[in-house]
C-alpha cells in the first residue's frame, strides 16, 4: 500500500521555481486556513516585512517569488522559530547547511551575520531573549539560505522537487488524517514519497499500527503493574499480556490461558528488544509502562520520527558514524554497510547532547581534560573549599585564570575523566567522543549521565577502526600511547562524517519496530505543535 501521509500532514512547499530560469513565475494564493490556533508556530510575519527584506537584499525576481510563495503557503507563519526559540528542523537544516558550505568552500553560501546569529540561538546555554525584529530578520535569512542551499547542493544532480524538506504548517489529528488517507489511497501523490529506506520501513510499520488503532487498540488490555512477571506465573495479568503481545506481533499463537509459558517468554524478550530493555524474559514495571502506551500515542511517535527522517541527508554508501541519542548507541558504517555498534553514555537532561553533523578529524591518546568553566564553578570550587588538596588528589592542575575563575585541566592518567582516548569532530558546542573510567554506567539500560559529550564503551575498538588505514599505528603503538602520561594527537588521513541524531522510533535491520523514551522531551515539544488534541 502506498503511503503519502506526511505530504498531507505537513503540506510541503514545492520548489518548482528553482528548476529553470524559463519557469513561469506564478504567485500562489495565501493560505488563510492557517491561524494562530492551529499553526505550528505562534510567530507570524506580515507581508511588508517580507517585501522589505526582498528590497534590502536586492533579490532577483525568481528568489523574490520563492520567498513570497513560501510564506503565502504558510499564511506568513514562521518556519524556523517558535516562542521557545529555534524549531527542531531549523537546527537540523543549519547543521546540514554549514557542513555543505564548509565543504563546498563557496563564498556565496557564507553569511557571517546569519552564522553568528545561529550560533547564539542554537546554543543550549543561551536563553531565548532576542527581539521580535531580530528573530524576524533571522527567520527570513534562514529561508533565503535554504533556497541557496537547494540551488547549490542539488543543481544538476537532483530536481529540487525531490529534496523532501517538509516544514510543518498546521496541526492535525493524526489518526483522523490516517483514516482519511487510507480511504483515498494516496491517489497520485507517490512522487512525493521519500526514497530513503528507513522512511519506507516506517511506513509499513505505520500501516500495522493504524489497523490496531482502528480496531480499538490495546487500551482495554491494561496490564496491571507489578514487581515482575516471569515464566511459571499465572493470573489475569498474564492473559492481558498475551493479548497485548498478539496485537503487537510479538506473540504469534492464539493462547488465551492465564499461564506464563515459554512461548510468552520468547515474545517478552522480543518486546524488551523493541523497547531497549535487556532480553531477560522477565516483565518489569518499565516494560509494562511501555506496553500500556496507547496505539494512538505510538502512531504520533512514528509520525514525528518519520518527519525527522525527511530532514536527514539521503543514505550514502560511505564511511560514517551515526549516534542515536535515545538509543544510547553509535552505529559505525563503512562502504560495505554496518561495521559495528557500540553502547554510549549521552548528556543528561539540562546538559543534553546536541544534534549535529560534523567530521571526525583527530584521535587524541592520553588526553588532557580541560575542565569546562561551568564544572569549575559548580563542582571544583566547592570541592576546593572543603579540601585544599582536591586538585592534587584528582591529578589536576591550574594553568591560569579567566574572569575570576581558575583555568583547570586534568592530566593524562587512569582516573582522567576522558579516559585514555578521545575523538574530535570540531564543533561550536565542544562535543566529542571519549573513553571513561566510569565503566559501570555502561551496564545500565538508560545511559544519560554525561555533561553533554559522548562516552564510549569500547573506545579502543573505535580508535583501531579509524586508524586501520594508517599502518604506523600498530596495536602495540596504540596501547603504548593510551598508557602514556603525554598527550598525543593523531590526524586521520580522511575525516569521517559524524551524525548525532535523535530518533525515538525506527525499524531496525531485523524488521523490528523500535521505540525509546523521549529523554529530552523533543517528541513532546513536537507533538504539541503537530497534533491538535495534545494538551498545551
Amino acid at each position: 500500500m502506498k503511503w503519502f501521509l506526511l505530504l498531507l500532514l505537513l503540506i510541503p512547499f514545492v520548489f518548482t521555481q528553482c528548476r529553470s530560469k524559463q519557469t513561469k513565475l506564478i504567485l500562489v494564493a495565501r493560505d488563510t486556513t492557517i491561524t494562530r490556533v492551529n499553526a505550528f508556530s505562534e510567530l507570524f510575519l506580515d507581508s511588508m516585512q517580507v517585501e522589505s527584506f526582498i528590497a534590502s537584499r536586492e533579490l532577483d525576481d525568481s528568489s523574490a517569488y520563492l520567498l513570497r510563495n513560501f510564506y503565502n503557503t504558510r499564511n506568513y507563519q514562521f518556519a524556523w522559530f517558535t516562542n521557545d526559540g529555534l524549531a527542531e528542523q531549523a537546527s537540523v537544516f543549519w547543521n546540514l547547511y554549514t557542513q555543505y558550505a564548509d565543504y563546498a568552500q563557496d563564498s556565496i553560501l557564507v553569511d557571517k551575520q546569519l552564522r553568528m546569529e545561529m550560533e547564539a540561538y542554537d546554543s543550549p546555554d543561551t536563553a531565548f531573549k532576542a527581539s521580535t525584529a531580530r528573530i524576524a530578520q533571522t527567520e527570513l535569512l534562514l529561508s533565503q539560505q535554504f533556497f541557496n542551499y537547494v540551488r547549490h547542493a542539488y543543481a544538476g544532480k537532483v530536481d529540487p522537487e525531490e529534496m523532501k524538506w517538509y516544514i510543518p504548517r498546521k496541526k492535525v489529528d493524526a489518526v483522523a488524517l490516517l483514516d482519511s488517507l487510507l480511504s483515498k489511497k494516496g491517489a497520485s501523490l507517490d512522487k512525493w514519497e521519500p526514497l530513503n529506506k528507513p522512511y519506507k520501513l516506517m511506513q509499513r510499520a505505520l500501516v500495522d499500527l493504524y489497523q490496531v488503532s482502528k480496531n480499538g487498540g490495546w487500551d482495554s488490555l491494561f496490564i496491571k503493574p507489578g514487581d515482575s512477571y516471569q515464566e511459571g506465573n499465572s493470573g489475569s495479568f498474564v492473559a492481558a499480556l498475551k493479548q497485548r503481545l498478539i496485537l503487537g506481533g510479538e506473540l504469534n499463537e492464539l493462547d488465551t490461558t492465564d499461564v506464563f509459558t515459554s512461548s510468552l517468554t520468547t515474545a517478552v524478550k522480543q518486546a524488551q528488544s523493541s523497547f531497549g530493555y535487556r532480553q531477560t524474559g522477565v516483565v518489569t514495571a518499565g516494560l509494562v509502562k511501555a506496553l500500556n502506551t496507547p496505539a494512538k500515542t505510538r502512531i504520533e511517535q512514528v509520525l514525528i520520527n518519520m518527519e525527522r527522517m525527511r530532514w536527514m541527508p539521503e543514505e550514502e554508501h560511505e564511511e560514517r558514524i551515526i549516534v542515536n541519542i535515545p538509543e544510547f548507541k553509535i552505529h559505525v558504517f563503512n562502504d560495505s554497510g554496518k561495521a559495528f555498534d557500540m553502547d554510549v553514555v549521552v548528556g543528561r537532561a539540562g546538559n543534553h547532547t546536541v544534534v549535529l553533523n560534523e567530521a571526525l578529524k583527530y584521535v587524541v591518546f592520553s588526553p588532557y581534560w580541560n575542565v569546562p568553566r561551568s564544572i569549575v564553578k559548580a563542582e571544583i570550587l566547592p570541592a576546593l573549599q572543603k579540601n585544599p588538596n582536591y586538585l592534587i588528589e584528582k591529578n589536576m592542575e591550574q594553568t591560569g585564570g579567566s574572569d575570576s575563575l581558575p583555568v583547570i585541566r586534568q592530566k593524562p592518567g587512569g582516573n582522567n575523566a576522558l579516559g585514555r582516548v578521545k575523538f574530535i569532530f570540531p564543533n561550536s558546542y565542544n562535543i566529542y567522543f571519549h573513553d571513561s573510567p566510569a565503566k559501570s554506567l555502561f551496564k545500565r539500560e538508560k545511559r544519560d549521565f554525561s555533561h553533554g559529550c559522548i562516552r564510549l564503551s569500547e573506545p579502543r575498538k573505535l580508535a583501531a577502526y579509524l586508524l586501520r588505514h594508517q599502518p604506523e599505528w600498530t596495536s602495540e603503538r596504540m596501547d603504548e600511547a593510551m598508557s602514556s602520561d603525554t598527550e598525543k594527537w593523531v590526524s586521520l588521513r580522511k575525516p569521517v562524517p559524524v551524525v548525532i541524531s535523535y530518533f525515538t522510533a525506527w525499524v531496525d535491520s531485523a524488521g523490528l519496530l523500535n521505540f525509546r523514551e523521549d529523554i529530552y522531551n523533543h517528541d513532546k515539544e513536537m507533538a504539541q505543535r503537530l497534533f491538535t488534541h495534545t494538551p498545551r
